[in-house]
């Protein structure tokens, strides 16, 4: 039998992809298909005072013009449901104004029609008044004691999320430290920039079950946010994914699915959208735009002894994911370091711009970014090496982490520290900084980072699985049914080789059933770098267990599982202590730039990151999506600049928001791929989606400032802000 975990199988949706036969959102298509338009509010905040469709109605081929007043249940949300369908002047069922706009993506109403261009010709001719209403642009000023409430349904003030640390004698650990290094770190929001926009088909089929068909990240959580807001039973509505062209996070919110369920319930007729990109920009999510203020001690031996950190996040104007975004930044804020005393606030705050939403790290580059520049900027003072600095402090097992617990399994930063090092050649002396007679220098930085796979905080995380077997003299060939999503990543790959490897097959002979909520049990999302460990431990099960019947003669042979990881804690609201997750994994990057300092460009030279895996079940797959990663943090330290202004978003084309292109990546990337296999994940397993995103930030900064000398605290890395951080620009 060929051994398949651990061989880098071909992925199992290439050829359907490059070849064009896959279909993606955008590619369906449906006999008698209406066509959908959403109405945006276009403005930051404002009250709806009027809506006339009265000479949209009149244009020809138009069919219906949904408002607020249709939506059974005006509301929704992936974490609470304080988000309108559709903004109007109908009173919401649930406690949302929804007569008031809080974003420019806002919905105010969908047109159909018999073509796409009557629905924009009406679009172009819909009439609403508006009062506009104090602008909260930035969450400094929606802190402020007289600012407007943009929830205040939810409170007396505009904080949606307040995590605290209180661990040790904060006060105790700042007077035995021989150094302080106190810093204001300022992270931008980011785009998605996923290649596929926001698109979806929406119908009833002949068992008059509702079908919504659109790309998202986790099937049965669409599924009961679109039926709450249709005041269906689950059991009406049906979501199944098409190929999803990239998430990276910006898919776990809702954006045209419960407006298409709507139109196709109430019109019995397929409806199909398309958002333009300028749509998608203004209409989903951004990673959070974060302030972040820390105060940290250590003694002449480099060992941590205090911090004090203040984390202030844009949350937006909805909490989508915000409080769990949060929480997993007040978890990553002490790096994979032991810090005996700590205090934390870690904030969110309402806006009028974009919501804060699920982005790859989630919560963890922006912490990361602060807590390893602190690291850099202490091992500067005590004249330590930035590698020996993250030694002489990196977690054990009989440390504990922020929330006062210890890691659930061993931490594992140290290897990936020297492998890393190793690697890069960290100990050999580095070149000089800058050539004669030259503008350009050259540095080097070092970074390391950790996170969480799975959900955390008390969620009772699971993932079902169903197998079925075939053969009746031998095992000839298996289906899997699992919901997860594969949103690029390879998970369909992965559990296809872990069917096989169970059963004996060749790769070929295992069917995949996706992506749908019909006649299947909850994968849970494609997130928290999740997907490998538990909807891999689901498939491992169910094949385990249908091979037992197999062979006590039972043919065809099916068997589901449900795999349960195991239990966490939720973070205590005074003091943060918990044990928040029953899975870590860590990485570490060096890297090496170069700074034209008559420019201000950055070039990303050379990258080498290590990550601990666990078990690499598909290494090709492990390196796409390390060198993936670093290029997407890459356009986030250096080329990514998302405009927003007095809460309008300025950069809302790809012709304005700049994304890395193949002129633009590192010239070498270099993956180290760690194997210390965890108990908990199949072959000891770990997730990697996230890992090599994380360190990315700091170590750039760090070796901008051994080419130049001087610390950046804020990104990106526009020309005009190094200049103006090299005293070249006023």
């Amino acid at each position: 039998m060929t051994t398949l975990v651990g061989q880098s199988a071909p992925r199992i949706d290439a050829a359907g992809k490059v070849t064009g036969e896959t279909l993606y959102s955008g590619d369906l298509t449906m006999p008698g298909m209406l066509h959908m338009k959403i109405l945006f509010a276009g403005r930051p905040h404002a009250r709806i005072l009027r809506f006339d469709a009265t000479q949209a109605e009149k244009v020809a081929g138009v069919v219906k013009i949904f408002t607020a007043a249709d939506v059974p249940v005006n509301e929704y949300g992936l974490q609470i449901p304080d988000q309108p369908v559709l903004c109007g002047l109908a009173p919401a069922e649930g406690r949302v104004d929804a007569a008031i706009v809080r974003f420019t993506g806002d919905q105010v109403a969908a047109i159909v029609a018999e073509s796409e261009s009557a629905a924009e010709q009406a679009r172009r001719l819909m009439v609403v008044e508006y009062e506009d209403l104090p602008i909260l642009a930035d969450p400094e000023s929606a802190l402020a004691a007289d600012a407007v409430l943009l929830h205040p349904e939810r409170g007396a003030d505009n904080i949606c999320v307040h995590d605290k640390i209180r661990k040790g004698d904060v006060a105790q650990g700042f007077a035995a430290a021989d150094v302080i290094v106190k810093a204001e770190y300022r992270v931008p929001m980011q785009e998605h920039a996923y290649l596929q926009p926001e698109a979806g088909l929406a119908f009833v089929d002949e068992n008059g079950l509702l079908t919504v068909l659109a790309a998202g990240q986790w099937t049965h959580v669409d599924r009961k946010q679109i039926a709450h807001a249709l005041a269906l039973s689950e059991e009406k509505v049906r979501v199944q994914y098409p190929a999803i062209g990239g998430a990276f996070g910006g898919r776990e919110d809702l954006s045209v699915q419960i407006v298409l369920a709507l139109a196709a319930w109430k019109l019995r007729r397929p409806v199909k959208i398309i958002w333009s990109r300028q749509e998608s920009i203004i209409g989903h999510g951004k990673r959070h735009a974060m302030i972040l203020r820390a105060k940290w001690g250590a003694k002449r031996d480099g060992t941590l002894t205090a911090a004090e950190n203040i984390i202030i996040a844009d949350a937006g104007a909805y909490m989508y994911t915000t409080n769990k975004v949060l929480g997993n930044s007040t978890i990553t804020e002490s790096g994979p370091y032991f810090i005996p005393n700590m205090q934390a606030d870690v904030i969110g705050v309402y806006t009028n711009n974009v919501p804060g939403a699920a982005f790859r790290g989630f919560g963890a580059p922006q912490a990361l970014f602060m807590a390893e520049s602190q690291m850099n900027k202490l091992a500067e003072k005590l004249g330590l090496d930035p590698l020996e600095m993250r030694r002489r402090n990196a977690l054990k097992m009989t440390d504990t982490l922020a929330v006062g617990t210890p890691p659930p399994n061993r931490p594992t930063v140290l290897d990936v520290m020297q492998a890393a090092a190793e690697k890069f050649g960290w100990a050999q002396p580095a070149a000089g900084a800058r050539q004669p007679n030259s503008a350009l220098a050259r540095g080097r930085g070092f970074a390391a980072g950790f996170k969480n796979i799975g959900f955390s905080f008390g969620y009772k995380e699971n993932c079902w699985a169903r197998v079925e077997i075939f053969g009746a003299k031998k095992v000839e060939s298996v289906t899997v049914w699992c919901a997860a999503a594969e949103v690029g990543q390879g998970n369909h790959t992965i559990l296809a080789q872990i069917a096989a490897e169970v059963t004996g097959v060749p790769l070929e002979n295992v069917q995949m059933v996706t992506m749908d909520t019909l006649d299947m049990g909850n994968a849970g999302s494609a997130s928290a770098s999740r997907l490998t460990v538990m909807s891999g431990n689901a498939v491992k099960g169910a094949a385990e267990a249908a091979l037992a019947k197999w062979q006590s003669a039972e043919r065809p042979a099916l068997a589901e599982f449900t795999y349960l990881a195991p239990p966490t804690t939720p973070m205590d609201k005074e003091t943060g202590f918990c044990m928040p997750n029953f899975m870590y994994a860590y990485a570490a990057q060096a890297v090496e730039v170069e700074v034209d300092t008559d420019l201000g460009h950055v070039r990303l030279l050379r990258v080498v990151s290590a990550n601990d895996v666990g078990k690499a079940i598909n290494p090709a797959q492990v390196q796409g999506q390390v060198e993936g990663a670093i290029v997407q943090a890459q356009g986030y330290v250096i080329q990514e600049n998302f405009v927003s202004r007095n809460g309008k978003p300025l950069t809302d084309q790809l012709s304005t928001y700049l994304i890395p292109t193949i002129l633009d990546i590192p010239e070498k990337m270099e993956t180290v791929i760690v194997e210390i296999p965890d108990e908990n994940g199949p072959w000891g397993a770990k997730g990697v989606g996230e890992l090599p995103y994380l360190p990315l930030a700091p170590a750039i900064t760090a070796a901008i400032h051994d080419a130049t000398g001087v610390w950046i605290d804020e990104f990106p890395l526009t020309p005009e802000r190094v200049l103006k951080a090299l005293g070249k620009l006023n």
